[in-house]
Protein backbone atom coordinates (compact mmCIF):
# COMPACT_ATOMS: atom_id res chain seq x y z
CA UNK A 1 0.00 0.00 0.00
CA UNK A 2 3.27 2.38 0.56
CA UNK A 3 4.24 1.59 -2.37
CA UNK A 4 1.08 2.95 -4.51
CA UNK A 5 1.03 5.96 -2.33
CA UNK A 6 4.31 7.26 -3.20
CA UNK A 7 3.58 6.28 -6.61
CA UNK A 8 0.54 8.30 -6.99
CA UNK A 9 1.81 11.20 -5.29
CA UNK A 10 4.83 10.90 -7.24
CA UNK A 11 2.43 11.36 -10.39
CA UNK A 12 0.10 14.11 -9.01
CA UNK A 13 3.33 16.31 -7.89
CA UNK A 14 3.60 17.51 -11.72
CA UNK A 15 0.52 19.11 -11.63
CA UNK A 16 2.09 22.20 -9.15
CA UNK A 17 1.04 24.80 -10.70
CA UNK A 18 -1.14 25.99 -8.03
CA UNK A 19 -0.62 25.09 -4.49
CA UNK A 20 -2.45 22.15 -2.98
CA UNK A 21 -2.52 19.13 -0.76
CA UNK A 22 -3.24 15.68 -0.87
CA UNK A 23 -4.21 13.70 2.23
CA UNK A 24 -4.18 10.25 2.51
CA UNK A 25 -3.82 7.71 5.55
CA UNK A 26 -3.60 10.80 7.79
CA UNK A 27 -0.59 12.06 6.12
CA UNK A 28 -0.67 15.36 4.56
CA UNK A 29 1.18 15.96 1.33
CA UNK A 30 2.10 19.69 -0.27
CA UNK A 31 2.28 20.44 -3.55
CA UNK A 32 3.37 23.39 -4.93
CA UNK A 33 4.46 26.68 -3.14
CA UNK A 34 2.73 28.59 -1.17
CA UNK A 35 -0.52 27.97 0.61
CA UNK A 36 -2.76 25.15 -0.40
CA UNK A 37 -5.69 26.53 -2.50
CA UNK A 38 -7.75 22.67 -2.02
CA UNK A 39 -7.08 19.18 -0.59
CA UNK A 40 -7.20 16.16 -2.27
CA UNK A 41 -8.56 13.19 -0.30
CA UNK A 42 -7.50 10.14 -1.33
CA UNK A 43 -9.83 7.67 0.60
CA UNK A 44 -8.62 4.16 -2.01
CA UNK A 45 -5.33 5.07 -3.97
CA UNK A 46 -5.44 4.73 -7.53
CA UNK A 47 -3.27 2.41 -9.98
CA UNK A 48 -0.77 4.47 -11.46
CA UNK A 49 -0.84 2.42 -14.30
CA UNK A 50 -4.19 3.39 -14.94
CA UNK A 51 -3.26 6.70 -14.66
CA UNK A 52 -0.87 6.21 -17.31
CA UNK A 53 -3.38 4.43 -19.33
CA UNK A 54 -5.86 7.66 -19.28
CA UNK A 55 -5.37 9.88 -16.55
CA UNK A 56 -8.98 11.45 -16.87
CA UNK A 57 -10.54 7.95 -16.46
CA UNK A 58 -8.82 7.05 -13.71
CA UNK A 59 -9.43 10.41 -11.76
CA UNK A 60 -12.24 10.51 -12.56
CA UNK A 61 -14.25 6.88 -12.04
CA UNK A 62 -12.33 7.19 -8.39
CA UNK A 63 -14.02 10.66 -7.80
CA UNK A 64 -17.63 9.28 -8.84
CA UNK A 65 -16.93 6.35 -6.77
CA UNK A 66 -15.63 8.40 -3.62
CA UNK A 67 -12.34 6.90 -3.61
CA UNK A 68 -11.01 10.38 -4.35
CA UNK A 69 -13.03 13.78 -2.83
CA UNK A 70 -11.93 17.44 -2.78
CA UNK A 71 -12.25 19.67 0.34
CA UNK A 72 -12.47 23.22 -0.88
CA UNK A 73 -14.26 24.09 -4.17
CA UNK A 74 -14.67 21.49 -6.65
CA UNK A 75 -14.19 24.11 -9.47
CA UNK A 76 -11.35 25.28 -8.30
CA UNK A 77 -9.19 22.06 -8.11
CA UNK A 78 -10.32 20.98 -11.62
CA UNK A 79 -9.13 24.72 -12.87
CA UNK A 80 -6.11 23.76 -11.44
CA UNK A 81 -5.55 19.83 -13.36
CA UNK A 82 -6.98 21.07 -16.62
CA UNK A 83 -4.87 23.77 -16.93
CA UNK A 84 -2.38 21.41 -17.13
CA UNK A 85 -3.67 18.84 -19.93
CA UNK A 86 -0.51 18.43 -21.22
CA UNK A 87 0.31 16.53 -18.51
CA UNK A 88 -2.19 13.56 -18.71
CA UNK A 89 -1.78 10.27 -20.09
CA UNK A 90 -3.96 9.15 -22.92
CA UNK A 91 -3.46 5.52 -24.73
CA UNK A 92 -5.56 6.15 -27.64
CA UNK A 93 -4.54 2.61 -28.68
CA UNK A 94 -5.67 0.78 -25.26
CA UNK A 95 -9.11 2.96 -25.93
CA UNK A 96 -9.47 2.81 -29.94
CA UNK A 97 -13.08 1.30 -28.96
CA UNK A 98 -14.24 4.52 -27.22
CA UNK A 99 -12.13 7.11 -28.96
CA UNK A 100 -12.73 6.49 -32.42
CA UNK A 101 -16.93 5.22 -32.55
CA UNK A 102 -19.01 4.56 -35.31
CA UNK A 103 -20.51 8.06 -36.78
CA UNK A 104 -23.60 5.58 -38.06
CA UNK A 105 -27.05 6.95 -38.01
CA UNK A 106 -28.26 3.95 -35.62
CA UNK A 107 -25.02 4.67 -33.45
CA UNK A 108 -25.29 8.57 -33.40
CA UNK A 109 -28.79 8.12 -32.36
CA UNK A 110 -28.38 5.98 -29.03
CA UNK A 111 -25.06 8.00 -28.33
CA UNK A 112 -27.64 11.46 -28.58
CA UNK A 113 -30.31 9.47 -26.37
CA UNK A 114 -28.30 8.35 -23.91
CA UNK A 115 -27.28 12.06 -22.89
CA UNK A 116 -30.22 14.04 -23.63
CA UNK A 117 -32.93 11.09 -22.38
CA UNK A 118 -32.47 10.70 -19.07
CA UNK A 119 -35.75 12.97 -18.59
CA UNK A 120 -37.17 16.03 -18.74
CA UNK A 121 -37.59 16.20 -15.02
CA UNK A 122 -34.15 15.84 -14.08
CA UNK A 123 -33.11 18.63 -16.67
CA UNK A 124 -35.65 20.93 -15.26
CA UNK A 125 -33.95 20.34 -12.10
CA UNK A 126 -31.09 22.70 -12.87
CA UNK A 127 -31.59 24.22 -16.43
CA UNK A 128 -33.57 27.59 -16.65
CA UNK A 129 -37.25 27.91 -17.38
CA UNK A 130 -36.39 28.03 -21.41
CA UNK A 131 -34.98 24.72 -21.13
CA UNK A 132 -31.86 25.92 -22.70
CA UNK A 133 -29.35 23.67 -22.75
CA UNK A 134 -26.06 25.71 -24.15
CA UNK A 135 -24.57 28.71 -23.68
CA UNK A 136 -26.22 31.90 -22.57
CA UNK A 137 -24.92 35.59 -22.89
CA UNK A 138 -23.94 37.35 -20.19
CA UNK A 139 -25.09 41.17 -21.01
CA UNK A 140 -24.34 41.76 -17.40
CA UNK A 141 -22.96 39.48 -15.24
CA UNK A 142 -25.52 40.01 -12.33
CA UNK A 143 -27.53 38.77 -15.07
CA UNK A 144 -30.19 35.46 -14.00
CA UNK A 145 -29.44 32.41 -16.07
CA UNK A 146 -32.83 32.51 -17.67
CA UNK A 147 -32.04 36.17 -19.08
CA UNK A 148 -28.46 35.42 -19.98
CA UNK A 149 -30.83 32.07 -22.48
CA UNK A 150 -33.22 35.10 -23.42
CA UNK A 151 -30.53 37.42 -24.54
CA UNK A 152 -28.47 34.63 -26.43
CA UNK A 153 -31.72 33.43 -27.86
CA UNK A 154 -32.47 36.69 -29.24
CA UNK A 155 -29.20 37.76 -30.23
CA UNK A 156 -29.02 34.96 -32.55
CA UNK A 157 -32.58 35.53 -33.99
CA UNK A 158 -31.18 39.16 -34.62
CA UNK A 159 -27.75 38.01 -36.20
CA UNK A 160 -30.01 35.70 -38.73
CA UNK A 161 -31.47 38.63 -39.48
CA UNK A 162 -35.35 36.99 -40.19
CA UNK A 163 -38.18 38.64 -42.13
CA UNK A 164 -41.83 38.36 -41.24
CA UNK A 165 -42.81 35.41 -43.89
CA UNK A 166 -39.34 33.41 -43.80
CA UNK A 167 -39.08 29.64 -42.79
CA UNK A 168 -36.49 28.86 -40.25
CA UNK A 169 -34.88 25.27 -40.07
CA UNK A 170 -32.92 24.47 -36.08
CA UNK A 171 -30.84 21.57 -36.55
CA UNK A 172 -30.89 19.98 -32.96
CA UNK A 173 -33.65 22.46 -31.57
CA UNK A 174 -33.59 21.14 -28.32
CA UNK A 175 -36.63 21.86 -26.61
CA UNK A 176 -37.69 24.30 -28.75
CA UNK A 177 -37.16 27.79 -27.10
CA UNK A 178 -35.42 29.72 -30.51
CA UNK A 179 -38.03 28.67 -32.23
CA UNK A 180 -40.90 29.82 -30.01
CA UNK A 181 -39.06 32.87 -29.70
CA UNK A 182 -38.70 33.33 -33.40
CA UNK A 183 -42.12 32.29 -34.15
CA UNK A 184 -43.55 34.81 -31.62
CA UNK A 185 -41.58 37.81 -32.37
CA UNK A 186 -41.10 37.62 -36.76
CA UNK A 187 -43.63 35.29 -37.30
CA UNK A 188 -41.39 33.25 -39.21
CA UNK A 189 -42.40 29.04 -40.11
CA UNK A 190 -40.10 26.86 -38.19
CA UNK A 191 -38.98 23.37 -37.69
CA UNK A 192 -36.99 21.61 -35.38
CA UNK A 193 -35.61 18.42 -35.94
CA UNK A 194 -33.72 16.47 -33.04
CA UNK A 195 -32.98 13.04 -32.36
CA UNK A 196 -33.94 13.37 -28.78
CA UNK A 197 -37.50 11.67 -27.74
CA UNK A 198 -37.98 13.20 -24.57
CA UNK A 199 -37.21 17.32 -26.48
CA UNK A 200 -39.25 15.73 -28.93
CA UNK A 201 -42.32 14.80 -27.20
CA UNK A 202 -41.77 18.42 -24.69
CA UNK A 203 -41.13 20.66 -28.10
CA UNK A 204 -44.31 19.12 -29.32
CA UNK A 205 -46.32 19.89 -25.99
CA UNK A 206 -44.72 23.46 -25.78
CA UNK A 207 -46.12 24.53 -29.87
CA UNK A 208 -49.81 23.13 -28.37
CA UNK A 209 -49.42 25.24 -25.57
CA UNK A 210 -48.45 28.25 -26.83
CA UNK A 211 -50.51 28.18 -29.91
CA UNK A 212 -48.08 27.80 -32.56
CA UNK A 213 -49.49 24.86 -34.48
CA UNK A 214 -49.86 27.21 -37.65
CA UNK A 215 -45.91 28.41 -37.09
CA UNK A 216 -43.64 25.47 -36.13
CA UNK A 217 -43.81 21.87 -36.56
CA UNK A 218 -40.73 19.75 -34.56
CA UNK A 219 -39.45 15.90 -36.67
CA UNK A 220 -37.45 13.15 -35.27
CA UNK A 221 -34.76 13.28 -38.02
CA UNK A 222 -30.87 12.86 -38.66
CA UNK A 223 -29.39 15.52 -40.28
CA UNK A 224 -28.43 13.42 -42.99
CA UNK A 225 -32.17 13.14 -43.96
CA UNK A 226 -32.88 16.75 -44.63
CA UNK A 227 -32.66 16.65 -48.32
CA UNK A 228 -35.38 13.95 -48.12
CA UNK A 229 -37.41 16.88 -47.38
CA UNK A 230 -37.66 18.37 -51.00
CA UNK A 231 -37.64 22.41 -49.23
CA UNK A 232 -35.45 24.86 -48.53
CA UNK A 233 -35.31 27.17 -46.15
CA UNK A 234 -34.25 31.06 -45.75
CA UNK A 235 -32.46 30.78 -42.57
CA UNK A 236 -30.64 27.67 -40.63
CA UNK A 237 -29.80 27.60 -37.57
CA UNK A 238 -27.80 24.96 -35.18
CA UNK A 239 -26.68 25.30 -31.98
CA UNK A 240 -24.68 22.96 -29.86
CA UNK A 241 -25.33 20.23 -32.22
CA UNK A 242 -21.95 19.39 -34.98
CA UNK A 243 -19.95 18.25 -31.94
CA UNK A 244 -22.10 15.05 -32.02
CA UNK A 245 -21.54 14.41 -35.48
CA UNK A 246 -17.83 13.06 -35.45
CA UNK A 247 -15.02 14.42 -37.32
CA UNK A 248 -15.65 11.99 -40.37
CA UNK A 249 -19.15 13.94 -40.68
CA UNK A 250 -18.43 17.59 -40.38
CA UNK A 251 -18.25 17.89 -44.52
CA UNK A 252 -21.79 15.89 -44.58
CA UNK A 253 -23.60 17.66 -42.23
CA UNK A 254 -22.03 20.82 -44.32
CA UNK A 255 -23.15 19.45 -47.38
CA UNK A 256 -26.58 18.65 -45.21
CA UNK A 257 -27.12 22.21 -44.93
CA UNK A 258 -26.42 23.59 -48.56
CA UNK A 259 -28.95 21.21 -49.90
CA UNK A 260 -31.56 22.87 -47.43
CA UNK A 261 -30.50 26.34 -47.38
CA UNK A 262 -31.77 28.78 -50.15
CA UNK A 263 -29.19 31.08 -51.88
CA UNK A 264 -28.13 34.11 -50.10
CA UNK A 265 -29.73 32.66 -46.78
CA UNK A 266 -28.10 32.65 -43.91
CA UNK A 267 -26.84 30.00 -41.31
CA UNK A 268 -25.61 30.49 -38.11
CA UNK A 269 -23.64 28.18 -36.61
CA UNK A 270 -23.52 28.02 -32.78
CA UNK A 271 -20.68 24.91 -31.49
CA UNK A 272 -18.04 24.23 -29.18
CA UNK A 273 -14.56 24.44 -30.36
CA UNK A 274 -11.08 23.06 -29.93
CA UNK A 275 -8.06 25.42 -30.69
CA UNK A 276 -7.01 21.80 -33.09
CA UNK A 277 -8.32 18.61 -33.68
CA UNK A 278 -8.51 16.49 -30.85
CA UNK A 279 -10.00 13.12 -30.59
CA UNK A 280 -11.76 14.40 -27.28
CA UNK A 281 -11.50 13.27 -23.70
CA UNK A 282 -11.89 9.85 -23.01
CA UNK A 283 -13.62 9.82 -19.32
CA UNK A 284 -16.15 12.31 -21.05
CA UNK A 285 -16.81 9.73 -24.30
CA UNK A 286 -17.73 7.03 -21.99
CA UNK A 287 -19.80 8.92 -19.52
CA UNK A 288 -21.00 12.38 -20.50
CA UNK A 289 -21.17 12.63 -24.40
CA UNK A 290 -20.42 9.46 -26.27
CA UNK A 291 -18.93 9.83 -29.76
CA UNK A 292 -18.56 13.30 -28.99
CA UNK A 293 -15.91 15.51 -30.54
CA UNK A 294 -15.51 19.62 -30.48
CA UNK A 295 -14.62 20.57 -34.75
CA UNK A 296 -11.76 22.85 -34.31
CA UNK A 297 -12.53 26.79 -36.09
CA UNK A 298 -9.96 26.15 -38.83
CA UNK A 299 -11.83 23.06 -40.05
CA UNK A 300 -15.54 24.44 -39.84
CA UNK A 301 -13.92 27.45 -41.59
CA UNK A 302 -12.13 25.84 -44.30
CA UNK A 303 -15.09 23.39 -44.98
CA UNK A 304 -17.02 26.85 -45.77
CA UNK A 305 -15.34 27.46 -48.81
CA UNK A 306 -16.29 23.91 -50.54
CA UNK A 307 -20.09 25.28 -50.65
CA UNK A 308 -19.21 28.44 -51.52
CA UNK A 309 -20.40 29.26 -47.95
CA UNK A 310 -19.28 33.03 -47.00
CA UNK A 311 -18.11 33.59 -43.47
CA UNK A 312 -19.83 37.00 -42.26
CA UNK A 313 -18.52 37.04 -38.70
CA UNK A 314 -17.03 35.04 -35.92
CA UNK A 315 -17.81 35.37 -32.43
CA UNK A 316 -16.35 33.83 -28.88
CA UNK A 317 -18.69 33.00 -26.44
CA UNK A 318 -15.96 31.51 -23.94
CA UNK A 319 -16.55 33.21 -21.54
CA UNK A 320 -20.09 33.49 -21.57
CA UNK A 321 -19.81 29.30 -21.15
CA UNK A 322 -18.15 29.02 -18.34
CA UNK A 323 -20.74 31.56 -16.22
CA UNK A 324 -22.83 29.41 -17.78
CA UNK A 325 -21.70 26.17 -16.72
CA UNK A 326 -21.32 27.67 -12.89
CA UNK A 327 -24.51 28.66 -13.01
CA UNK A 328 -26.01 25.04 -14.27
CA UNK A 329 -24.01 23.68 -11.28
CA UNK A 330 -25.06 26.11 -8.68
CA UNK A 331 -28.86 25.03 -9.65
CA UNK A 332 -27.98 21.42 -9.50
CA UNK A 333 -26.37 21.75 -5.94
CA UNK A 334 -29.36 23.69 -4.65
CA UNK A 335 -31.19 20.05 -5.72
CA UNK A 336 -28.84 18.16 -4.93
CA UNK A 337 -30.47 15.80 -2.11
CA UNK A 338 -33.72 15.51 -4.84
CA UNK A 339 -30.91 14.43 -7.82
CA UNK A 340 -28.96 12.02 -5.89
CA UNK A 341 -32.26 10.10 -4.68
CA UNK A 342 -33.39 10.06 -8.12
CA UNK A 343 -30.43 9.48 -9.82
CA UNK A 344 -28.06 7.73 -6.83
CA UNK A 345 -25.22 9.12 -5.43
CA UNK A 346 -22.70 8.17 -8.36
CA UNK A 347 -24.40 9.41 -10.85
CA UNK A 348 -24.81 12.96 -9.09
CA UNK A 349 -20.97 13.11 -8.41
CA UNK A 350 -20.48 11.82 -11.84
CA UNK A 351 -22.53 14.97 -12.55
CA UNK A 352 -20.91 17.53 -10.85
CA UNK A 353 -17.30 16.36 -12.24
CA UNK A 354 -18.83 17.01 -15.80
CA UNK A 355 -20.21 20.50 -14.93
CA UNK A 356 -17.11 21.64 -12.95
CA UNK A 357 -14.42 20.21 -15.41
CA UNK A 358 -16.49 22.37 -18.46
CA UNK A 359 -16.41 25.12 -16.81
CA UNK A 360 -12.81 24.79 -15.98
CA UNK A 361 -11.82 23.59 -19.24
CA UNK A 362 -13.73 26.73 -21.12
CA UNK A 363 -11.99 28.68 -18.43
CA UNK A 364 -8.87 27.76 -19.34
CA UNK A 365 -9.22 27.67 -22.83
CA UNK A 366 -9.10 24.13 -23.61
CA UNK A 367 -12.32 24.69 -25.68
CA UNK A 368 -13.82 27.28 -26.37
CA UNK A 369 -17.12 29.00 -27.96
CA UNK A 370 -18.43 29.74 -31.36
CA UNK A 371 -20.62 31.67 -33.45
CA UNK A 372 -19.93 31.98 -37.13
CA UNK A 373 -23.04 33.40 -39.41
CA UNK A 374 -22.50 32.71 -43.05
CA UNK A 375 -24.35 33.44 -46.41
CA UNK A 376 -24.93 30.57 -49.19
CA UNK A 377 -22.96 32.55 -52.15
CA UNK A 378 -22.86 36.45 -51.82
CA UNK A 379 -25.90 38.65 -50.06
CA UNK A 380 -25.97 42.52 -50.57
CA UNK A 381 -28.94 42.75 -49.25
CA UNK A 382 -27.60 42.94 -45.45
CA UNK A 383 -26.08 46.11 -43.89
CA UNK A 384 -23.21 46.80 -44.72
CA UNK A 385 -22.18 46.90 -40.86
CA UNK A 386 -23.27 44.81 -37.69
CA UNK A 387 -26.95 45.38 -37.25
CA UNK A 388 -27.30 43.27 -34.10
Amino acid sequence: MKKKQELLIEFIKQFDESPFAIEMEGEKHLIGEGEPRFTVKVNKPVEVKELVKSTSIALGEAYMRGDIEVEGDLYTALNNFLGQLGKFSTDTKALKKLMFTSSGKKNQQKQVSSHYDIGNDFYALWLDETMSYSCGYFKKKRETLYEAQMNKIHYILEKLCLKEGMNLLDIGCGWGQLLIEAAKIYKIKGLGITLSQEQYKRFSERIKEEGLEDYLTVQLMDYRDLPKLKTVFDRVVSVGMIEHVGRDNYNLFMSSVDKVLKPSGLFLLHYISGLKEYPGDAWMRKYIFPGGMCPSLREIINLCAEYNFYTLDVESLRRHYTETLLRWNQNFNDHRAEIEEKMGIEFTRMWELYQCACAATFNRGVIDLHQILISKGVNNELPMTRWY
